[in-house]
């Protein structure tokens, strides 16, 4: 009996020694790499945009098209919230996810070449993008 346990026990511990590796690497995987689309090293509008349809598609649980502080799960804050709510319901329709993610990608872009690159991407508001697109 303790032979066998042992031998469940070495193979579950190689089990995780193999994955954790493998779930590291696809936690820490590029944001850049993630939605580049065109494969050209950084990120346009339009990929950043589609990203961000893909996610509040997939945070709309309810499938209302609308979005409430529950289904955001601290992506904004709540002053965040307050300011892209223009008709103040608590909720934001996927247009004005959208206007939250074009304003802050313009915000990014500060040398004004239409895409962000992994260094814009690493700054506090480019982390701040980010956690709209994930």
């Amino acid at each position: 009996m303790i032979a066998r346990r042992s031998v469940v026990l070495g193979l579950a511990a190689t089990v995780v020694a193999v994955n954790v590796p493998a779930l590291a690497a696809s936690r820490s995987a590029s944001p850049v790499k993630m939605f580049d689309t065109d494969n050209d090293g950084t990120l346009d509008l339009a990929e950043v945009k589609k990203a961000a349809s893909d996610t509040f598609a997939r945070l709309d649980r309810d499938h209302d098209g609308t979005l409430d502080k529950r289904e955001l799960a601290g992506r904004l804050s709540a002053r965040d919230l307050s300011a892209a709510d223009p008709d103040h319901d608590g909720t934001l329709t996927s247009d004005e996810y959208l206007a939250v993610v074009e304003q802050r990608f313009n915000a990014l872009n500060g040398d004004k070449d239409g895409t962000l690159d992994a260094r814009e991407l690493r700054s506090a508001g480019g982390k701040a993008l980010l956690r709209l697109l994930k």
